[in-house]
This record gives structure tokens, sequence and C-alpha cells, in this order.
């Protein structure tokens, strides 16, 4: 078989289709939750914490430094960026995680519950079944 048929047979099978379409729905769900997250949660956080913006919390290590020039043009302190760990946004990122997660685990919840029910559908025996059942235990006898 050439490269490119199996390639194609590969590429073709309802698996991989599968996949690709939760890989889109997933990325699309993440971006409603952190949306959901930012934009419903962290305000009610915020109001809760006197109405700072929770997202922007941050532990600064080192203030952001301004260059300073002297008159002749020569530069005596050198611009210098802020160090900090953003920890509101670490925070905000963990609480669209814990929401994902929940979400996830009350889909394969549902999945396995009618996964249950068919099994259990299919394992039972009809009426119809149960009846001849009965007449080839008497025919035995």
């Amino acid at each position: 078989m050439s490269f490119i048929k199996e390639f194609k047979q590969f590429a073709l099978r309802g698996n991989l289709v599968d996949i690709a379409v939760a890989f889109v729905m997933g990325g699309a769900f993440g971006k409603v939750v952190s949306t959901f997250t930012e934009k419903m949660i962290a305000p009610l956080i915020g109001l809760l914490t006197g109405g700072t913006n929770f997202y922007d919390k941050k532990l600064v290590l080192k203030s952001e430094v301004n260059e300073v020039v002297d008159p002749s043009g020569k530069v005596v302190v050198a611009h210098g960026n802020e160090v900090a760990i953003e920890w509101g946004a670490f925070v905000t990122v963990v609480i669209d995680f814990f929401i994902v997660a929940f979400a996830m685990f009350l889909i394969i919840k549902g999945i396995n519950a009618l996964k249950k029910r068919e099994e259990q559908a299919s394992t039972e025996i009809s009426s119809t079944d149960k009846l001849l059942s009965e007449i080839r235990d008497l025919l035995k006898k």
C-alpha cells in the first residue's frame, strides 16, 4: 500500500475525525469558561474583597525603573522592567481549570449512565423470551 493511501485511510478513520471535533469543541469551551471566570466570577470575588480587580493582583519583587539621563545625555540609570509574581492571574486560571474539570466530570458521568442503561437493556430478557424459556423448560420434563 502506498504511503498516501495509508495516510488517507488513517486520516479518514472515524476516531481521528472525532478527536478533531473534540479538540475544536474543547478550545471553544475553554474560551467560554475563561470569559465566564474573568467576566462573571472575578467581579464577584472583587466585590467580596472590596472592589479590587482580582486578576491584576501581583507581588512586585522589583519595581520598574525609568531611564535617568544627566544634562550631558549620558544614561545614569538604565531602564529596568518590573519583576512581579502575578498570583491573581494564576488563581484565575486555576478556577478555570476546576470549572472545566467539573464540567468534564459531569459529561463523563452522564455518558457512563447512558452506557449503563444500554447494557442493562441489552442484558434484560424480554417477556417473550422468558415465556419461550419456560415452555422449553416444560418440554424438557
